[in-house]
């Protein structure tokens, strides 16, 4: 019999690094510590008062205090669809539509319905940290392709030529990206889904960053820049990023009618509804203007150029400049092995990992280091946190990280 308490499928996974430093960091907080939080992906902005009231309307209706189907509430599966083809001009039907618990259940269904024991998915590295652990729940292998600071973050076909495998089953692809903001322009699109039709792969797309880009650079679905792909394609989204309404758990996913069943199958074991008073705001809000994300645009935008301008004042960070959602993804390799100061004497951090552990320990600011996403020697920092956090961590990290010697 075995004496294993966690299964190896469990055991495998490792934590959500991101969530890791911002729960520390939050924890610290709570301990009256001056800390600021670079970790976490979430807009500092309240949801805007129209979604909370819809929600606030919802709560006093008898009818939402029931389980409702497993798959959304018809009338947001249909918003969802026309907010699809209104932002993207991909048309989908509501039946092609599966609501979920936020964008990460969207994310482990997707992979947990398409693929089988063996099956590769072609990952683009740096990737969001949950990406690979569900596609290893799903039964499949994380194959990734890294993209450094020397090319933007983008893969190009060449390298994506490189890793296929007659296992190859799915390319993961993101754009804009967590957790470096880069953005693939349309030709690079075009020219990606394209290869990746004539491989007769499925792409699986996570949009949920579609409004957040910069300096007039245009969002592309690839789902319908590239209409060879047909029934092989998977939409990810949700309203966390684009309404800062991260802590309400609405996300979905948009795909061929087979898999969307088989999807909601799986949702209707494994959760069920998503609870309806998040679904009756994110109708509100899918349904409702963009001027909340339009708004925060502006912030994000000033934001962003502070960071970027105040992280390459330092020596041995090189930061470029991202296109897109809110994150900047700095390549610190310069600064490893060098000695830095600290409480228990002088310290030569060796990868990232240690460098964001010296950083929140020395100065009290969390970031997420490298290899959350892919190879060591970069730092993530999110600018989604109000302007006067911003310019203390900055500055911050521009006193410690300039005594490397």
């Amino acid at each position: 019999m075995s004496a294993a308490r966690i299964s190896q499928r469990i055991s495998a996974i490792a934590e959500s690094a991101t969530l890791a430093v911002d729960a520390k960091a939050k924890a610290l907080k709570a301990a009256g510590r001056p800390v600021i939080g670079f970790g976490a992906g979430e807009p500092d902005f309240p949801t805007p008062g129209y979604i909370v009231q819809a929600a606030i309307e919802a709560a006093s209706q008898p009818k939402y205090h029931r389980y409702s189907p497993a798959g959304g509430l018809p009338e947001l599966k249909q918003a969802i669809a026309d907010k699809t083809f209104r932002d993207s001009g991909y048309k989908a039907e509501a039946s092609q539509v599966l609501v979920t618990n936020g964008g990460k259940q969207a994310v482990y269904n997707t992979f947990a319905t398409l693929l089988d024991p063996g099956d590769e998915v072609i990952v683009p590295t740096p990737f969001w940290t949950t990406y690979p652990e569900a596609i290893r729940l799903g039964g499949g292998v994380p194959v990734e392709v890294f993209a450094g600071p020397e090319q933007g973050y983008l893969v190009t076909v060449d390298q994506l030529e490189a890793a296929l495998t007659e296992r190859t089953k799915i390319l993961l692809f993101v754009s804009p990206s967590n957790p470096t903001g880069a953005v693939y322009s349309p030709e690079q699109v075009k020219e990606i889904g394209q290869w990746a039709a004539s491989k007769g792969l499925w792409v699986v797309t996570d949009e949920i960053y579609e409004h957040l880009t910069y300096d007039g650079v245009p969002f592309t679905s690839i789902a319908t820049a590239v209409p060879e792909l047909g029934d092989k394609v998977v939409i990810l989204n949700g309203v966390a990023k684009t309404y800062a309404m991260t802590g309400w758990r609405v996300g979905w996913m948009i795909g061929p009618a087979d898999v969307i069943k088989a999807a909601t199958n799986l949702q209707s074991h494994a959760t069920s509804n998503v609870s309806n008073i998040p679904q009756v705001a994110a109708l509100a809000a899918v349904s409702g203007p963009l001027t909340a994300v339009d708004e925060m645009k502006v912030a994000f935008d000033r934001r962003r150029k502070a960071i970027v301008a105040g992280l390459n004042a330092i020596e041995g960070v090189d930061c470029p400049t991202p296109k897109g959602a809110f994150y900047v993804y700095a390549d610190v390799r310069a600064l490893l092995g060098k000695e830095f100061p600290s409480a228990n004497g002088p310290v030569r951090p060796a990868t990232s990992a240690e460098l964001a552990a010296l950083i929140l320990d020395e100065v009290e600011v969390a970031v997420v280091p490298g290899e959350a996403f892919g190879p060591s020697g970069y730092l993530r920092l999110s600018y989604a946190l109000g302007d006067d956090d911003l310019a203390t961590g900055v500055a911050r990290l521009q006193d410690f990280l300039g005594k490397a010697k």
